[in-house]
């Protein structure tokens, strides 16, 4: 009588974190023995053997290969040449990327760098510090990591005895790694538990917020960050649902807003919703102002703040945060003279926000809305 064997997912074993479990599932089902445990490697699925319900051992299936022949979406900048354009004003500077992600802007800075120069880049999420890491080690002399908020970034710096910068690069929202990772919990488009944070440490996540916040507070956030127009409707609904059962899942909570929602809308409404539900579990607004006045304290003279944002609340805040900073005379037009003494701290250098080209669009769609502000330290 043939042995049975199931496997078991060993998360504690995986380096950095693949959800690709699957595969090894795949692998394993096709065994017509015990498996002997594989070596450690870089990239793979962890697993734990058992056979007639006895433990036999650990594993890994090494993803390496098929991996390679995928390019890594961490690895698609936006805006990349015109990131470079404004902001790369010294070869020899020191240059901040507060949301490193996989580290496509850091790596094309780093290579314009001379041997004295430096790049410092944080992020709020684990995994993009582990793949930032990994994908720029080959800098690392030149090169300083921190998993951290970006609204943490005059402590960073000063960590590294950094006071001033002649550069500061913030490329806000998700990644495309966290779109597509269905455990991440971002997407409506798969199933997966309802997160959505940036930092795996962090106390609030998705299911708190559609759980125990009242109906009123719903509403709220969906109103104000997703400018969704049937906030109310969508918002008596989730409370009506999570009385029957806890809403858990993006599957979930996509099918209670599917039923109060008119089908050909429906797709940009849940898009809303569920970045309505991000930002507040992320604070990210707080945080971006937050980000954008630490910046202007730690810019060098000359030096530049670059803001790539994704949707009009974030734009909006860059918008008046440099409009604010810029120091225009706001005295009534018939003063001979300015009496109101408004020194600006920054010179806007994007009158209206740099757009991607169609080609850029045509390879990755989701810059479509990216929208890049520059600012001068004065």
């Amino acid at each position: 009588m043939a042995s049975s064997f199931h496997w078991e997912a060993d998360s504690s074993h995986c380096k950095n974190h693949d959800p690709q479990l699957s595969v090894g599932q795949k692998v394993l089902s096709e065994l017509s023995a015990v498996t002997v445990p594989a070596p450690v490697i870089d990239r793979g699925v962890a697993f734990s053997v058992y056979s007639d319900g006895i433990f036999r051992g650990r594993g890994y299936y090494q993803l390496t290969k098929q991996l390679q022949k995928k390019p890594s979406n961490y690895h698609i900048p936006v805006l990349l040449q015109e990131v470079l354009f404004w902001i790369f004003v010294d070869p020899k500077g020191t240059y901040l990327d507060c949301t490193l992600g996989g580290g496509a802007h850091a790596e094309a800075i780093l290579r314009r760098l001379t041997p004295t120069g430096l790049l410092l880049g944080m992020d709020l999420d684990e995994e993009a510090i582990d793949q930032a890491g990994s994908h720029l080690a080959g800098f690392r002399s030149r090169l300083r990591l921190k998993c951290d908020n970006f609204s943490d970034l005059g402590e960073f710096l000063r960590e590294q005895g950094v006071e001033k910068v002649d550069g500061i690069l913030m490329d806000l929202g998700i990644s495309s790694h966290q779109i597509d990772a269905a455990y991440r919990g971002f997407s409506f488009m798969q199933e997966g538990r309802l997160d959505m944070r940036f930092g795996h440490g962090q106390v609030l996540d998705a299911i708190r917020v559609v759980n125990e916040y009242s109906e009123e507070e719903l509403a709220r956030i969906m109103f104000e960050y997703g400018e969704e127009r049937q906030a109310r409707v969508i918002a008596r609904r989730i409370v009506q649902a999570r009385k029957k059962a806890r809403i858990e899942s993006t599957k979930a909570l996509a099918a209670i807003v599917e039923e109060r929602v008119n089908p050909r809308y429906l797709n940009k409404s849940l898009a809303r919703i569920f970045q309505a539900i991000r930002i507040e579990v992320n604070a990210e607004l707080q945080h971006l102002q937050t980000a954008l006045a630490e910046a202007l304290d730690h810019l060098k003279p000359s030096g530049r703040l670059a803001v790539i944002s994704y949707h009009s609340l974030e734009d909006r805040m860059v918008k008046q945060f440099f409009k604010a900073n810029a120091g225009r005379c706001v005295c009534p037009p018939e003063l001979p003279v300015c009496t109101c003494n408004q020194s600006g701290k920054l010179k806007i250098l994007t009158r209206k926000p740099v757009r991607p080209e169609q080609d850029e669009i045509a390879r990755n769609p989701r810059s479509r809305s990216a929208k890049l502000r520059v600012a001068e330290r004065i």
